[in-house]
């Protein structure tokens, strides 16, 4: 599916669910933001994912829990 259909998609869901004023970018953040909270995926799998070229741009979509952050180191 390229990107024009499912802009479609997305603008004919949200014509359906009485949605305004929603984007792209705004799926991507929570998708990414989701990603990154519920998997193990490391910083540079998210961005191959995402598809953003910068970590300072990935950073934006992601968002890291402490909690998570202080199992991982024990």
């Amino acid at each position: 599916m390229d990107r024009t259909c499912l802009l479609r998609v997305l603008r004919y869901a949200c014509q359906r669910a009485k949605i305004q004023d929603f984007t792209w970018h705004e799926l991507r953040h929570e998708a990414m933001s989701r990603l990154s909270e519920k998997s193990d995926f490391s910083i540079l799998e998210l961005a191959s994912i995402s598809g953003h070229k910068t970590l300072q741009m990935l950073k934006k979509y992601t968002h890291l829990q402490v909690e998570k952050l202080a199992d991982k180191m024990g």
